[in-house]
């Protein structure tokens, strides 16, 4: 999972940089696997926040594996979407497309936490807190200190802007994409 020494931080902010890259390039194409290991490079930072977020790394990984699943004759993030539309099961809970959403609201999780979780969610992860590891602890497993761990995140919140950006747009452009994503 994480090579020793590696630097997490780096590995997920230049997964989403090339993944901008691709969003912000005139194609216009975001392959599934290539978006499937940028999200598998943000598991061991979820891991390094402790046992209390033990559930959300479940959640994550199985909604990403189940993409790489679901989506293996299709290669783009678009043709995923457009797959599910056009054989009426995008509002399916389990389909590609209700899998990217949930995907997509993870790594846009700061964001979109409070309105998509009720009170019982948000009391527990408060009462989390209490047990996540300091600032210090989880930079020293990232193999990160202060300076570059601020580095590395401003990179991943300018690079995961384009990408949720994107995703979002294929959703908007097609008719029923909008229900999609307002779905739970």
């Amino acid at each position: 999972m994480v090579v020793k020494g590696e630097k997490v931080l780096t590995k997920i902010a230049d997964s989403f940089k090339e993944l901008a890259n691709c969003v912000n390039s005139p194609t216009l194409r975001l392959e599934v696997g290539q978006f499937v290991s940028a999200c598998r490079a943000m598991v061991p930072l979820i891991i390094y926040l402790g046992m209390p977020y033990k559930f959300a790394v479940m959640e994550f990984s199985a909604k990403v594996d189940a993409l790489v699943e679901g989506s293996k004759p299709i290669d783009t993030l678009e043709d995923l979407i457009d797959h599910d539309i056009e054989h009426k099961c995008a509002k399916v809970s389990c389909s590609n497309s209700r899998n990217l959403v949930r995907v997509k609201r993870s790594i846009d999780m700061l964001k979109v936490f409070a309105p998509y979780h009720g009170w019982a969610i948000r009391t527990a992860a408060y009462t989390a807190i209490n047990f996540v590891p300091t600032k210090a602890q989880v930079l020293k497993k990232c193999n990160e200190n202060e300076a570059s761990a601020w580095i590395q995140m401003q990179n991943y919140v300018i690079a995961s802007s384009s990408v949720i950006q994107y995703i979002e747009n294929l959703f908007h452009s097609r008719e029923s994409g909008n229900e999609v994503l307002e779905l739970v």
